[in-house]
């Protein structure tokens, strides 16, 4: 078995209104932060040679709105 870690985010150019939530609050609270974003993270083990790519943009990702990367833990 192998660990893989899935970071999906709002696609570039996409409103993203927890993003922006977050941004103006931090702003709000003295920090100086642009462009913030905020996405999932899905860590699961699989098999060696599954098809991880398939899985995810079959199941997990809306490819309309999110963009993705997959890291091997």
């Amino acid at each position: 078995m192998k660990k893989v870690r899935v970071l999906i985010t709002p696609k570039e150019g996409l409103l993203d209104p927890q993003g922006r939530a977050v941004e103006e609050m931090l702003k709000d609270n003295g920090f100086k932060v642009r462009h913030v974003k905020v996405g999932k993270l899905v860590e699961m083990e699989v098999e060696e040679g599954e098809k991880v790519k398939e899985i995810v943009e079959k199941f997990i990702l809306n490819p309309l709105i999110e963009d993705y990367e997959i890291e091997e833990l």
